[in-house]
Formats: structure tokens, sequence, C-alpha cells
């Protein structure tokens, strides 16, 4: 060995010490145990490696610009939200509910300073191309304003409707706006955008990707922004899992189609959903919030539903991790059933404590996932949990076919989840996300009755056949594991 190749080597050895003690230091000061130790083995296992990748997405932290327009806002939002709670959603506002409901609506209230609102109408939409026909309706009937956020949004023969309804609206004097995700939107932004900027609509880009990884206004690569959020007017909301792409996601997964879940909704709750929609938009523009939209349709608000909802918008910007939380909570006040539906599976250490009480207390527990995952590494820490749930008494159902993409939660026949959030740690903790809770009987029953219809369209997962894969799988799934908060 030459001398230099030593000097490389010696000086390699020696960096790599320094950064393994470095990071012993400093990664479980930043991160909960489970997180700090996979991020340990990590850059254990490769120093430098390792230190590159914990530089790129190791913080869950935003920059102090983003934090502080959003402490701005929430503070202006806040203050005409109370007023409309008090002055204008009186009526509606803290509808009478089930003892075991009203633990979980107090909740989310203290995180998210919303409350259950009646009055609302829900419709359950599944089909992509009736969800598209029914948003373009709405479009074409606008009078003021239409605001539009998804994380993925993209030109296609499906969409094209769409783009159309954008242009007519625009034309007539409506405003459009449309946020997109910097990754999710990636080609749109690139070939598409120009489309709709021509024809006088304002296209925003939603967590722009720098070069380094932070900025004044920038953070972390992969903290997105995963909501889907409509709204027309103040009258018409929509939110759910649906994209605007066609459902084969451009064959994404060899042609299987994503099966998806989201709602139409009217009545005081689309006024949340438009609050969550004007927080990114003033985050991301530092444009100044038109109130006088937020109010003009207050007046002729319809509130003639019998829905009782509430919104519940998460992400790193906030205190707490709001989803978790509450999927945690419910889950242990479960009496008989609970139902989960997910693409992807990645729970933390207190959801599985929770789910594990929920069966020491005989609820039956459901998880209902695609049978084959569309991202094979994502799929496989999902795997990885199979074993001790079904050592739990976990009944899994593995859809066939396509690929499921509902996110629903169903907590006996008192309680549903329905919104963006996946049932993994990034949807927790990183993602920026928007979900409803249903309180009312007949919304609920709706939710779970579409949940039967994705456990009939599935496989269940026995224990014995799950002890026959190869010995192989044994080891990928549980090295697999130890990195699962990492994803």
């Amino acid at each position: 060995m030459s001398d230099i190749s030593a000097l490389f080597l010696w000086l390699y050895n020696i960096s790599s010490f320094c950064i393994r003690i470095g990071m012993l230091c400093y990664v479980p000061l930043k991160h909960e145990p489970p997180t700090a130790v996979a991020w340990l083995l990590a850059i254990n296992i490769w120093p430098w490696g390792g230190l590159i990748l914990y530089s790129l997405i190791g913080s869950t932290g935003l920059p102090r610009e983003r934090l502080r327009r959003r402490s701005k806002l929430l503070s202006e939002l806040g203050s005409v939200l109370h007023d409309l709670r008090v002055h204008v959603l009186s009526e509606v506002n803290n509808p009478a509910l089930k003892e075991d409901q009203t633990r979980i609506s107090y909740m989310a209230y203290k995180m998210v300073d919303m409350n259950p609102v009646a009055g609302n109408t829900v419709e359950l939409l599944s089909d992509f191309e009736e969800y598209l026909d029914r948003l373009c309706h709405d479009i074409d009937n606008a009078e003021r304003y239409v605001n539009l956020l998804y994380y993925i949004f993209a030109y296609d023969d499906l969409t094209k409707k769409l783009f159309d309804s954008l242009e007519r609206a625009a034309k007539r004097g409506v405003k459009c706006h449309l946020l997109v995700d910097s990754v999710g939107s990636k080609k749109f932004l690139r070939r598409h955008a120009y489309l709709l900027r021509g024809s006088g609509i304002k296209v925003v880009e939603v967590l722009p990707i720098r070069l380094l990884r932070r900025t004044t206004f920038t953070a972390r690569y992969d903290i997105r922004n995963h909501r889907k959020i409509a709204v027309i007017d103040g009258q018409v909301a929509y939110t759910g899992s649906h994209n605007i792409i066609e459902p084969s996601y451009n064959r994404k997964a060899r042609g299987r189609l994503w099966r998806d879940l989201s709602v139409r909704l009217t009545g005081p709750v689309v006024i949340q959903l438009l609050a969550v929609f004007y927080e990114d938009w003033y985050v991301e523009t530092h444009e100044e919030i038109p109130f006088n939209e937020l109010l003009y349709f207050l007046p002729h608000l319809k509130t003639g539903g019998s829905a009782v909802l509430q919104t519940v918008p998460s992400g790193p910007s906030m205190q707490l991790q709001n989803y978790q939380r509450l999927v945690v909570s419910a889950l242990l006040s479960a009496k008989k059933t609970a139902t989960i539906t997910t693409p992807y599976f990645i729970p933390d250490s207190q959801t599985m404590h929770a789910i594990e009480t929920a069966r020491i207390m005989d609820v039956d527990v459901n998880l209902v996932v695609p049978e084959r995952a569309d991202k094979a590494i994502v799929g496989g820490v999902a795997r990885a949990y199979f074993t001790p749930l079904l050592n739990m008494g976990v009944n899994i159902y593995l859809y066939k076919g396509d690929i499921l993409h509902a996110k629903t939660v169903t907590i006996d026949d008192r309680l549903a989840f329905l919104g963006t959030s996946n049932f993994d740690i990034r949807s927790f903790a990183l993602d920026f996300e928007v979900d409803l809770i249903f309180y009312s009987e007949s919304e609920v029953s709706h939710v779970l009755e579409t949940q039967e219809m994705y456990i009939a369209n599935s496989r269940i997962l026995h224990r014995s056949d799950w002890e026959k894969r190869p010995a192989v799988e044994h080891v990928v799934y549980g090295i697999t594991k130890l990195f699962s908060p990492l994803f």
C-alpha cells in the first residue's frame, strides 16, 4: 500500500470515528428513541453515507421564515374563525355528541382550533371519473373563486376536462388559484403549468426543492404537502385520497388502478377546509388573505345537512402529530371493532401499542392493505409488521388486483376518519395532511360499508401461510423493520 493510500485510509477511519461519536451526541437530542436508533444504526454501518443522508432528510424542522408566516396567518385566521364560530356558525357549532365522541372532538379542537360542526352534507366518491365530473360541474358553476390544492396534478386524457373547466372559469372572471406540490406535480410544473397560467390562473409550487437542503424558506426535500383540497365559492369542497391524475398513474404499477375514496361536502365544514387552503397559500405566496372571500357567501351558507364533521389538518409545522394522536386515542377507546384501510402501513411504537391494547380488550382489529404495493421498499417495510400483528390476532386483508389508496379508519359504529393521511410515520410526522372526523351515524355507516366492499375484494392472510414464506424474507423484513422510522 502506498503512503498516499495509507494516509487516505487513516483519515477516513479517523473521520468515520468522529462522525459516529459526534452523531451519537447529536441525533438523540433531535428525535424520538426509535428514530434516533435507526439513524445511528445507519450512520454506524456507513458513517459518511449516513451523515450525507441525514443532512438531506434527517431534520423534520421547518425554516423560521415559514414558521413565522404560519404563526402570523393563524393569528389573523384565528380571529376570523372565532367570529365565524360565535356569530355566524353558532347554530351548528359544537353539536351534541355522545360521551366517547366528545373526548375525541375536544382533543382535536385543542390541537387545531376547529370545532365539530353540524349542518353538512357528505357524498362519498370512489370512481375517479365521477369525482372529476362532479368537480368540473361545480367549477363550471363558480361565481367568485376556485381554490385547489393537490399533491399530484397532471395533464392527461382524463384530466383535460378539468383544465378546460378552469380555463372557462377564468374567462368568466372567476379567481382561480392552484397549489401543487413540487415533487408530486413535478411533470405538470415543467410541461403543462403554462397552459393554466396563460389563461390567468395562478399556479403556485408548494415546498419547492432547492439544491441546498435548507434556505430561509425550504427544508428537507422529502417533507411534502400531501393534501388534496378543492373549495368553490365557499359553498362546496372536496377532500380525500384522489389526486388529479388518471387512475393508473401513467401505468406506474404495470397498469393496476388506484382505488381512492374522497368526499364532496357542503355546509360549515367547507369553511374549515378553506382556512386550511388559505394557510398553505399564504405561507407559499405571502399574499394577503382576501377575508372578504371567506365571508362573502356565509349569509347564504347551506346548513341543511345532517352530518357532523370536524377538520383536522396536520404537518411538521404543528406542535403535535395531530392525526396520530387522534387515531391512537380512538383505538384505545374502541369497544367492538376497528378497521383501517391504507396503502402504506408503517406504524410507530405508540400506534402498535394502541392496536395491541385494543386486541387485549377483545376488539376486532381489521387492516386492509394492497396485496402488492406500488413501492417495493415501503411494501416490504409494511410486511415487517405482519408477524407481530398476526400474533396479536389482527385480521390482515390483502386487497387483490389494484392499489387500494383509500385512507380510512372506523371505530365501532360511532367514529370514522377519512382524508389524505396514510397509516405511516411519514403521514404522521413529515407530510402536510388533512383529514375529516365523521361523528354522525349515517356517514359513519357509509364509510363502514365502503370498507366492507374493500374486505370483500381481499383475501385474508392466514398465519400458517405467512409462516411458509422463504427464510430470506424473514431476514429482509427483520432488517427493514429496524429502519422503518426513516420511511
